[in-house]
């Protein structure tokens, strides 16, 4: 072999030195950026996934925030509606029953027992009559005062007028039939009869 030769051996471990030092470095900031953007992807999605579950559970609180507002008021309603329906069947049946009591008072008045037995028999009338009373107010049902009170149209129907000097004008002088209320409800207006300012009223009508 010739000295200026250069021996297989020795050329092949130039050559695997000039390889290594040609070869790139890795890049080591790949990775971690990859990485990166892989997570702020599934962030985003599930950013996504929670606004809209967000809406959809505002969507239904407020559905049910309506549907529960319509019930209330359906209640409420129902419950007024109950109410009017039970003071108008009361006041149809106790307007009914109003003819009635005005003969028993008429007959109270008008009835002179005689004797034991009638006394007894008139007893009677007046513990009945009075059971009645006690019903109706029980119920809520209670009878006008009007007589010496002012004429109020609102509870008071005059049918007769009569000058009067001892009144002062639009005084009820007498109930002809009495009126009733069922609380704050008039059942049936009193029938009276209402004073007119006589000559010595005068100035009173006059003011």
């Amino acid at each position: 072999m010739s000295e200026h030769q250069t021996p297989p051996e020795e050329e092949l471990i130039v050559a695997s030195e000039d390889t290594a030092e040609a070869a790139p470095e890795p890049d080591v900031t790949a990775a971690p950026q990859q990485e990166a953007a892989e997570l702020a992807a599934q962030l985003a999605l599930v950013t996504a996934e929670h606004d809209r579950l967000k809406a959809e559970l505002d969507e239904q609180n407020s559905s049910y925030l309506r549907l529960a507002a319509d019930f209330d008021n359906f209640r409420r309603r129902s419950i007024k509606e109950r109410e009017e329906l039970e003071l108008q069947s009361k006041r149809v049946t106790i307007t009914e029953l109003l003819p009635v009591i005005d003969n028993f008072e008429r007959a109270r008045a008008q009835l002179k027992p005689q004797g034991e037995e009638a006394e007894a028999i008139h007893k009677s009338y007046q513990g009945l009559y009075k059971q009645l009373v006690d019903c109706l107010k029980r119920i809520g049902v209670s009878p006008m005062r009007a007589e010496g009170q002012p004429f109020d149209p609102a509870y008071h129907d005059a049918v007769l007028r009569e000058e009067s000097t001892d009144h002062p004008d639009g005084t009820v002088l007498e109930e002809l039939q009495r009126g009733y209320l069922l609380g704050d409800l008039v059942l049936r207006h009193a029938l009276v009869k209402v004073s007119i300012a006589g000559e010595g009223n005068s100035d009173s009508a006059a003011e």
